[in-house]
């Protein structure tokens, strides 16, 4: 019996990886084996995986909770199988697809349900997360054409910024205290100061 590992991925370091942690305690891996990446899908930088895939030797065995820890798109996750699976002959168990099981059925019907299952999970797994995106890009779009900004909400131009500028530029106002009176950044100030100077040419 080899070693027993575990790997959790989450998307972000704000995301809070306990679910995929309990999990992996109540299939035994001792702490010491469980590899955690906090990178978004963006990047998908995987320093802790990359250490483990060195650690893994034919005949252990890698827990995962949901096979969309293996990638980002269905390639990838297709091309870490194979490596793990095939080039390092290590076994992989997914912890919400019992049929994800590489100790299973070792035979040739084994081997093909479990290659079919895959392709048919990390397919699905990338269209979903296509399927956010598209609906996130349609909501926030919507959203523009509704009326709604995002960002930070622009600093307001006081009614008097006029005389400020005035008062700044004849020396009678410090800089510090032209931005104070106007409750803005030194950037904003200098772009709002652009804008009041392009409009009073006009």
């Amino acid at each position: 019996m080899g070693r027993i590992y575990g790997y959790i991925r989450v998307s972000s370091k704000d995301q809070n990886e306990e679910r995929q942690m309990m999990a992996m305690r109540r299939t035994g891996v001792q702490r010491a084996n469980i590899f955690i990446d906090k990178q978004s899908g963006k990047e998908f930088e995987r320093p802790q995986y990359l250490k483990m895939k060195e650690l893994l030797r034919e005949g252990d065995l890698l827990y995962i909770l949901s096979i969309d820890r293996l990638g980002r798109n269905y390639e990838e996750i297709q091309n870490q199988w194979r490596i793990l699976t095939k080039d390092i002959k290590a076994d992989i168990c997914v912890i919400d697809m019992p049929l994800l099981d590489t100790r299973n059925g070792k035979d040739l019907m084994g081997t093909f349900i479990a290659d079919l299952v895959l392709q048919i999970l990390s397919f699905v797994a990338e269209n979903e997360r296509m399927n956010i995106r598209k609906r996130q890009e349609q909501g926030i779009a919507a959203a523009k054409a509704n009326g709604v900004k995002f960002g930070r909400p622009e600093t307001p131009v006081p009614d008097n910024f006029g005389e400020i500028v005035k008062k700044w530029e004849k020396g009678k106002l410090k800089f510090a205290e032209a931005v104070q009176e106007c409750g803005m950044s030194q950037s904003t100030f200098y772009r709002r100061l652009r804008e009041y100077r392009v409009q009073n040419e006009k």
